[in-house]
């Protein structure tokens, strides 16, 4: 009896025992497969793209920055790439970057150059940038957009304003000298002091023309427009240039006549805008004939805003037509002392037609008129309460010095 229960007592023992060895085992086996299971799905995760901090870097630059991925397309670009005009939708819209950046991501060495960009949609204007792009990573590269234009501005400004100067003020600075010592020596001729006297006075006008169309030139030269751009009325500019020729056209019965589409907004700078338009409606008044008709009209094209100006005037010949819009070249000298006009008023209207990202165009036949025609881009995508002009002032610009 003692050894059947003993018996018996070993046998539940030996149940137990393996009862607790399989369910540890059960556990266990549990456990590897759970393991194995999460390490498994965190494997199967992909890595971030865009390392984690980069993106808040990129917020802070200075620099235009853009992330492109192994498709060129852009992952991550920062608020001054989007200002500049560097992406649009996943892209990057400048082929050139586009192809350093596959360079770099080729072999993998970091590339600077330095690389003059288109700035608009029409015209020769360009944004002179500082590039530099590297491997960021296994997968991408990063692009760094420096913008110059404002320190290659300063610096041709510099140099044309010396070469300006040295070049224009030669002939009235040279005449007041030639006429003071002829007023000298007819000091006992009062007839001739009096004639000397108004020659020098029309040579002191030509100079002050010369000198704050320099001025006028040197700060269009110096301001970049769409960096602090408004939604400009062009019916408020083309008033604005009436008005200051109004006085000279009603004199000599010049009709001037404004006309085309209404509430008409371009992006840019009011001042220069008008000093643009002013131009060319001064200019169109100084080469008509008495008792004619000047017109302003505004119309749309698309995506530009088209102001022409059209007179009744002398025209302009053809071998003349590509060049008058070079700084201080005039059709016709004799005609310009009488206006004085000095051949820089079209120079500034190019100018700052190719600083608002258009363009100054004309149409001329000899003898019947000619129409000059300025596009800018139309102003889009922000409502007009955000972009009301500041009280920029217009150049100031003496009548008659606008002339070619």
């Amino acid at each position: 009896m003692h050894i059947f229960v003993a018996s018996a007592f070993h046998v539940a023992a030996a149940s137990a025992s393996a009862l607790i060895a399989l369910v540890v085992g059960l556990a266990a086996g549990l456990a590897f497969r759970w393991s194995e299971r999460d390490r498994s799905r965190l494997e199967s995760q992909p890595e971030p793209l865009v390392p984690p901090g980069v993106a808040a870097v990129l917020q802070v630059l200075r620099s235009s920055a853009v992330l492109l991925d192994p498709s060129d397309a852009v992952v991550k670009a920062s608020p001054a790439a989007h200002a500049m005009g560097l992406v649009r939708g996943q892209r990057l819209v400048p082929e050139e970057l586009t192809g350093i950046a596959r360079q770099v991501r080729r072999d993998g060495e970091i590339r600077q150059v330095e690389l003059e960009l288109q700035r608009g949609p029409l015209g020769q204007d360009t944004l002179a940038v500082s590039v530099r792009v590297a491997p960021l990573g296994a997968q991408l590269v990063l692009v760094l957009v420096e913008d110059r234009t404002e320190a290659r501005r300063v610096d041709a400004v510099r140099r044309d304003f010396v070469a300006n100067v040295s070049h224009e003020l030669k002939t009235p600075v040279g005449a007041l000298s030639l006429l003071a010592e002829a007023v000298l020596s007819a000091s006992d001729d009062p007839d001739a002091v009096r004639r000397f006297a108004g020659r020098m006075q029309k040579e002191a006008h030509r100079l002050t023309n010369l000198v704050q169309d320099l001025i006028d030139l040197s700060r269009v030269q110096g301001d970049d427009p769409l960096a602090k751009a408004v939604a400009v009325d062009l019916a408020e500019v083309v008033a604005a240039a009436r008005e200051r020729v109004a006085e000279v056209a009603e004199a000599r019965q010049i009709e001037l006549v404004a006309s085309g589409a209404e509430d008409v907004r371009v992006l840019g700078d009011l001042g220069q805008l008008t000093t643009a338009i002013g131009n060319l409606v001064e200019n169109a008044v100084n080469y008509s004939p008495d008792r004619t008709k000047v017109v302003v009209s505004v119309r749309i094209e698309g995506d530009l805003a088209e102001v022409s100006v059209t007179d009744q005037g002398v025209g302009i010949p053809d071998q003349d037509l590509n060049r008058i819009f070079e700084r201080f070249y005039r059709v016709d000298p004799a005609r310009s002392r009488v206006t004085g006009g000095t051949g820089l008023g079209l120079a500034i209207v190019k100018h700052i037609a190719a600083t608002h990202g258009g363009d100054v165009s004309v149409w001329s036949v000899e003898g019947a008129g000619s129409t000059f025609t300025l596009r800018l881009p139309v102003a889009q995508g922000a409502p007009v309460s955000e972009l009301e002009p500041t009280h920029s002032q217009p150049i100031r610009i003496t009548t008659g010095s606008r002339t070619t």
